[in-house]
C-alpha cells in the first residue's frame, strides 16, 4: 500500500516497466494468454509499438503489439512460432504480415482491456473480454526440430523511442490455456475517478461545449469513483478540487485582498475548496460549488475544475480528473432577486427547530414574512405578487439547507420531513426548493420521498424478516415483485443481465444487509415511477423493437455500440443518479454519432414521460 491510502498504488506501473517471459517451442505447448489493462497517454509518432519480442537469437526487438497509422491495435505473429512473424527493422512491414486489427481506433487516455491469444497456428485479439478478430498461421514448430527445447521469449515494452507509446498497464499476466480473457477482464479492473454529467442545477452546455456558470452561484456536480468495467468503488477516501486555467492548466491563485475563487458549501458554510476535500459515499462524492469574482478578473479567460485524490502522491492521470472548460458569467437581476429572497429564511432559524444527524425531531412554525424590513419596497411587491412567498409550514431556512446539501444530507433532510408533514406541505415544500435552485427535478424527487420510503421499509421488512443478513437469492424475487409492480408492467421481467448490475449497484455478494438494500432501493424506485409513467412505460414494454434494453452500465452501452453505424443508439438508466439526486430515473440516450464517436445526452423526463 502507498501511504495511508486506501487505494494500492502499487498495483500500477509505467508502461515502459513491463516485462514478462513466456516459455515457447516445445512438444507440451498448445496456448497461452496475456492479458492486462492498458491506459496510454497521446504519442506524437504513429505507428507505435506498445508491446515487443525479443529472443537469443535476435540483435534487434521486434513488434508484438502496435497502434498503427490510424491508432488501430494490432496483434503481430510471435517470432518463435510462425513464419509470418514481422521484420524487426522495417516498420512497413507491420502492415503488411497477417496480423489481427481492431476496426476502430484504440481509445486513449482510458483503461482499456487488451487480451492477446497465441497458439501455434493462430493468434486471437480480445478488447474488453470481447473476441474482435482471430489469423490463422504457419507454425514454424515441427515434429522433427527441437520439439523438446523449452526456449523464451520476453515481452516487453520501451518508452522514449519514436515507435512507442507511453501509458500505464496494470494486472499484467500471462494466463495458461484453461482460462479466458474474458475471465482476466473481471477478476481485478482498475480505478477510474471522473467527473459525471452535470445536473441541470446551475450549469447550461454550450454549443461549443463549454460549460457556462453564473458567478457566485452554486452548482452541483459528482465526482465518481468506478472501476473501469463500471462498478462503484467503495473507498475510504476524499476527492479534493482545485480551480485551474483551461488554456495553461495553471492554478487560479487566491488574490490576497479577495475571497477564494472555488468555494464549496458544507453544512450551510461556505469554505474555500483545498481546505475542505469531499468524502466518497458509495463511490460518489457530491460537489457543491461556486465560482466568485471571476467574471471582472480574468479576461474573459476559460476555467476548469481538477478533482484529485490527495492521498495518492504519484501522478497518475486516471485517479484525477478535470471539468470541462468553465466560461464564468455574471449573475443577472433575476439570479441576484433569487438569491436575496433564499437568504430571507436565513435570519428565521430561532423561530424554528430541527434535531438533524441522528436527531429524530423535528419541530416547524409559521413564518411571518413581515417582521423582515431588509428588503426594498420593489422587493416586497414582488414577494406580495409571487406565489413563492405565501404562508407555509415549513422555513425558508430548510429550504436554503436543501438546496446546498448534498445527496445524505437532503435524503436525512426528507425522511425528517415526510415524518412531520402532510402531503400539501410536501408539495409546497417542493415547489420552494425548485423556485430557489432553478432545477423543476427536484421536486420531482421530493414528491416521491413519502412513498419512496415507505414501499422500500415494507419491501426490506417482506425480504428480511427481522435477520441482519439475507442471501441474494432470496431477495430476487421479492424486487422484482415490486419493481413490476411499482412500474405498471407485469409483461416484462427483470433478467439475469438486470439483477447483476442491482446486486452491483448494492455494492453485496451472497448477502444483502439493510444498508445495501436501501442504496440499490434508492436507484430502482425511481426508475421503476418513471417506467411506469407514459411514453416510457410503452417503450419498456415493447419486446419488438426493444427501445430499452436493460439495466446495464456506461461502459456495458459503450461496448455494445462498438463498430456500429452512425445513428445506432442505446436508452439506459444512468447508474450513478439517485434518490434524492435530481436526475434520479432519468433516461440517457447513448449514440453512434456521425463522427463515429459514441455519445452520451441525457434526456428530460417530464418532456419523455407525459
Amino acid at each position: 500500500m502507498a501511504g495511508d491510502c486506501a487505494i494500492d498504488t502499487e498495483k500500477y506501473s509505467l508502461l515502459e516497466d513491463f516485462n514478462v517471459d513466456v516459455e515457447v517451442e516445445n512438444k507440451a505447448f498448445e496456448t497461452f494468454s496475456l492479458c492486462f489493462w492498458v491506459y496510454l497517454l497521446d504519442s506524437t509518432t504513429y505507428p507505435s509499438a506498445i508491446i515487443r519480442q525479443v529472443h537469443s537469437d535476435m540483435s534487434v526487438s521486434a513488434p508484438f503489439l502496435v497502434l498503427d497509422e490510424n491508432k488501430k491495435m494490432m496483434l503481430l505473429p510471435l517470432t518463435l512460432l510462425h513464419r509470418e512473424a514481422p521484420d524487426p527493422v522495417n516498420t512497413s512491414s507491420w502492415t503488411e504480415v497477417p496480423n489481427v486489427s481492431t476496426t476502430a481506433k484504440f481509445p486513449l487516455q482510458k483503461w482499456v482491456h487488451v487480451g492477446c491469444e497465441v497458439s501455434r497456428n493462430y493468434m486471437r485479439l480480445y478488447i474488453c473480454g470481447e473476441l474482435v478478430g482471430e489469423q490463422v498461421l504457419t507454425s514454424l514448430m515441427t515434429n522433427g526440430t527441437n520439439s523438446d527445447r523449452s526456449r523464451k521469449i520476453s515481452l516487453f515494452s520501451v518508452g522514449g523511442d519514436g515507435y512507442s507509446v507511453q501509458g500505464f498497464i496494470h494486472s499484467a499476466e500471462v494466463l495458461p490455456s484453461n482460462l479466458s480473457a474474458s475471465y482476466h477482464y473481471t477478476k481485478d479492473p482498475p480505478l477510474w475517478l471522473s467527473v459525471d454529467k452535470p445536473s441541470t442545477s446551475g450549469i447550461e452546455l454550450d454549443e461549443d461545449g463549454v460549460w457556462s456558470v453564473v458567478s457566485g452561484t452554486f452548482c452541483s456536480l459528482d465526482v465518481v469513483l468506478t472501476n473501469a468495467i463500471g462498478q462503484p468503488v467503495h473507498k475510504d477516501v476524499k476527492v479534493v478540487a482545485s480551480l485551474l486555467y483551461a488554456d495553461s492548466g495553471t492554478h487560479v491563485e487566491k488574490r490576497s485582498d479577495f475571497e477564494a475563487f472555488l468555494l464549496v458549501s458544507y453544512e450551510g458554510i461556505e469554505l474555500s475548496a483545498e481546505d475542505k476535500p469531499c468524502n466518497l459515499l458509495n463511490g460518489c462524492a457530491s460537489f457543491k460549488f461556486k465560482l466568485s469574482q471571476l467574471s471582472s478578473k480574468s479576461d474573459k479567460r476559460l476555467f476548469c475544475i481538477k478533482f484529485e485524490i490527495p492521498e495518492v502522491k504519484a501522478n497518475y492521470p486516471f485517479l484525477e480528473t478535470v471539468t470541462n472548460q468553465i466560461r464564468c458569467i455574471s449573475r443577472n437581476r433575476d439570479s441576484v432577486s433569487s438569491m436575496k429572497r433564499i437568504r430571507l429564511g436565513e435570519k428565521k432559524v430561532s423561530e424554528s427547530k430541527i434535531v438533524n444527524g441522528n436527531g429524530t425531531s423535528m419541530e416547524w412554525r409559521p413564518q411571518n414574512h413581515e417582521e423582515d424590513n431588509s428588503s426594498t419596497d420593489s422587493e416586497n411587491t414582488e414577494m406580495r405578487d409571487s406565489t413563492a412567498f405565501r404562508r407555509y409550514s415549513i422555513p425558508d431556512w430548510i429550504i436554503f439547507k436543501y438546496c446546498l446539501g448534498n445527496l445524505t444530507e437532503r435524503a436525512l433532510l426528507l425522511k425528517e420531513i415526510t415524518n412531520n408533514s402532510s402531503d400539501e406541505e410536501v408539495s409546497e415544500f417542493a415547489d420552494q426548493v425548485s423556485l430557489y435552485s432553478g432545477c423543476s427535478h427536484h421536486g420531482y424527487q421530493i414528491k416521491m420521498a413519502r412513498k419512496l420510503i415507505a414501499e422500500g421499509t415494507n419491501a426490506w421488512n417482506l425480504i428480511s424478516r427481522n435477520y441482519r443478513h439475507v442471501h441474494w437469492d432470496n431477495v430476487v424475487i421479492e424486487i422484482e415483485e415490486h419493481f413490476m409492480r411499482i412500474a405498471k408492467c407485469s409483461s416484462r421481467s427483470l433478467t439475469h443481465q438486470d439483477f447483476d448490475l442491482l446486486r452491483r449497484i448494492c455494492g453485496c455478494y451472497e448477502y444483502i444487509t439493510q444498508e445495501n438494500f436501501e442504496t440499490m432501493w434508492c436507484w430502482l424506485f425511481p426508475v421503476a415511477s418513471a417506467v411506469s409513467r407514459g411514453l416510457i412505460n410503452g417503450m419498456w414494454r415493447s419486446a419488438s423493437p426493444k427501445w430499452i434494453e436493460g439495466f446495464v452500465t456506461k461502459e456495458e452501452a459503450e461496448r455494445s455500440l462498438q463498430n456500429q453505424v452512425p445513428g445506432t443508439f442505446i436508452l439506459r438508466f444512468p447508474t450513478s443518479r439517485s434518490w434524492p439526486h435530481p436526475d434520479a430515473g432519468s433516461v440517457v440516450v447513448t449514440y453512434v454519432g456521425h463522427d463515429l464517436v459514441i455519445h452520451h445526452r441525457l434526456l428530460t423526463i417530464n418532456h419523455i414521460c407525459e
